[in-house]
């Protein structure tokens, strides 16, 4: 080997180990940067003629497409998880446990406890005036209920709003970023920190909605929903989404009151079956508006409609004409079976008897329709009034199956049917959590080991020191040519 092959070998190696070190060093640096992709030197031996050296061929980001596609999964898996939970832990908490007197089954096992206590003496005006405000109770808890379901499917909705206006943001920056890796590649560039960028922007995605990569050429990708959606393929889709403000009982995306998505221009379902979203953050907010909620109040409304006809009852109240509204009306009027949607949060106790209406409390005793007060002594319509409480009664609307309930018993379904969908939905965030846990173990696998990195970093030093040494080296043996 000649003197000048040697110089040669020494100063590319002396070049590809600072150009290690340099990679060594980010990678240290980085170690706790989200998204960023471990990086290696590429080098292979280069021959020059008659020279040999160390030829760099670029550097590489280590990272596991599988392992990290996975996790993106897992990522909107977690959020849909963690949006239900969140819905049935506000909504028990608004209709209350069993064991809570303020309850739907505490107020209504304290108007029973009313009525049982005002049949040992209907004429106590104090007993009757307990079993109105009790009543009054029982339609108070049916409205905040009612307005809990509305109020959470309002935020629902705004944060369908929100989460669409961020996704669209999000799908024009991975553009941005898929053109610039392009351009990289064309000039020859480097192209690891555009795609430790583009990978924190496809996870942000990836928690909105679950999503697959795709890789089109230079470089570029395109993402789909895993329900088809074509998100960014070339250009970014644009998803449109129209806020209603306030929700309402009524109000659905199926007769037309409340809003889908369209995706450039074409609408798409928003179902969680087959919705295009579905399955992420916003597929568990169109879940909790469209689905949850909606189900939530129509069995709300179902008990309330099994309470007002039982006291609408003319069989239970001979006093009542047909039309007339019993103790609990709908508005302040008799109910309309066709009128059932929405009766939770219209309901209200009778004018007559209420405390701050009439507040003729003798006609709990007597009858509402009753035309004076009659025997303070009867408990007649009292005891009618306990036994309509009571009645084994097949509900006609609502999940609550085809078996006959007590009122009690049917407001107890209700708050059964909330609880064991939230403790379904603990199951589900405890075991989404320990899927993305796992996940995301893995993937740290693929990460930076600062103990590795710095061994690396102290090969990399023995090799400069190796090259410097024989750089030193052929310096001597010119100096003594020339000194010859």
């Amino acid at each position: 080997m000649s003197i000048s092959s040697a110089l040669s070998n020494a100063l590319t190696g002396l070049t590809a180990s600072a150009r290690r070190a340099e990679v060594v060093s980010s990678n240290i640096s980085n170690a706790m940067t989200e998204g960023y992709g471990r990086r290696t030197l590429d080098q292979s031996a280069a021959l020059y003629g008659y020279s040999a050296g160390v030829k760099l061929e670029g550097t590489t980001r280590n990272v596991n497409p599988v392992t990290i596609a996975e996790r993106r999964l897992a990522d909107a898996g977690t959020a849909l998880a963690t949006g239900t939970n969140m819905f049935y832990n506000r909504l028990e908490k608004v209709v209350g446990t069993p064991e809570d007197p303020t309850s739907l089954s505490g107020v209504m096992a304290a108007f029973e406890s009313s009525l049982a206590m005002a049949t040992g003496a209907p004429d106590s005006d104090i007993r009757l005036a307990n079993v109105s405000q009790d009543a009054e109770r029982i339609a108070d808890a049916f409205n905040d209920a009612s307005d809990g379901i509305q109020k959470m499917r309002t935020e629902a909705d705004a944060n369908i709003g929100n989460m669409i206006e961020n996704l669209n943001g999000l799908l024009q920056q991975t553009e941005e970023v898929n053109r610039k890796i392009s351009l990289a590649i064309n000039q020859g560039q480097e192209t690891a920190s555009l795609e430790d960028q583009r990978q924190v922007l496809v996870d942000q995605i990836g928690e909105l909605v679950p999503v697959r990569m795709t890789p089109r050429d230079r470089g570029g990708m395109a993402l789909y929903t895993t329900n088809g959606a074509v998100l960014l393929d070339g250009k970014a889709a644009t998803i449109e989404f129209t806020e209603v403000g306030t929700v309402e009982p009524h109000m659905t995306e199926a007769n037309g009151l409340l809003n889908g998505i369209s995706i450039n221009g074409y609408p798409m379902r928003i179902d969680s079956d087959k919705g295009a979203l579905s399955g992420g953050a916003i597929g568990a907010q169109f879940a909790i508006r469209d689905e949850f909620g909606t189900q939530a109040q129509a069995d709300l409304d179902a008990a309330a409609r099994n309470l007002v006809e039982r006291f609408q009852d003319p069989a239970m109240d001979p006093t009542l004409a047909p039309g007339d509204a019993g103790l609990f009306t709908d508005a302040g009027l008799a109910f309309n079976v066709a009128n059932e949607v929405g009766l939770a949060g219209r309901l209200e106790l009778n004018n007559l008897v209420d405390i701050d209406g009439a507040g003729e409390t003798w006609r709990l005793r007597d009858g509402l329709g009753a035309a004076a007060p009659g025997d303070a002594g009867d408990a007649t319509h009292l005891n009618r009034m306990l036994d309509a409480m009571q009645d084994q009664v097949v509900p006609v609307s609502g999940g609550y199956g085809s078996k006959a309930v007590s009122m009690s018993e049917m407001s107890g379904k209700f708050l059964s049917r909330i609880s064991g969908a939230r403790v379904q939905s603990d199951q589900d965030v405890a075991f989404a959590n320990a899927r993305l846990t796992s996940l995301e173990e893995m993937e740290l696998i693929d990460g930076v080991d600062t103990d590795q990195e710095l061994q690396m970093l102290m090969l990399v030093e023995q090799s400069y020191a190796a090259n410097a040494k024989l750089i030193q080296a052929v310096d001597e043996m010119m100096q003594e040519l020339l000194r010859l």
